[in-house]
């Protein structure tokens, strides 16, 4: 599981450190595409593994299905740690995210995912007031409603 928030600067190669604490969990081969929100995922192979068996069980004769595979794969990209534990993020990938300078790194369970500052402050701010309702639709009538 990944977990906590990180922050470092992109160079201008495109290059960005990835938390050490983070690392290992990775492997030595993982995945980066572009995800939700105006940010990247980064799944190990074997996560990535699990969204590809799920994304193939869906129907091409839908253009939802189709047009979703086509944004999600096109962007990916296979990846691994240099010897600084940095990573090489696609220059259209660095432009979906708006990756220009300081980026947060964030672990999300399954995933880890990389914001531009601006953009997770603006993510932030637009649902810190709605966030117990968010929770609260989520897991209304849920074993963990408690939460």
């Amino acid at each position: 599981m990944f977990m906590g928030e990180y922050h470092h600067n992109i160079d201008d190669k495109n290059r960005l450190v990835i938390p050490a604490n983070y690392r290992e969990s990775l492997g030595d081969t993982f995945v980066i595409t572009r995800g939700l929100e105006k940010c990247l995922y980064i799944y190990t192979e074997a996560e990535w593994q699990k969204i590809v068996d799920k994304l193939a069980s869906l129907p091409f004769t839908k253009k939802d299905a189709r047009t979703f595979i086509r944004s999600f794969f096109s962007a990916a990209a296979n990846c691994n740690l240099d010897k600084q534990g940095r990573i090489s993020i696609t220059p259209n990938q660095a432009i979906y995210a708006d990756l220009t300078k300081e980026c947060v790194i964030i672990g999300a369970n399954d995933r880890l995912e990389v914001w531009s500052k601006e953009n997770w402050d603006k993510f932030n701010e637009e649902y810190s007031e709605t966030l117990e309702a968010v929770a609260e639709h989520l897991f209304n009538g849920d074993e963990y409603g408690s939460l």
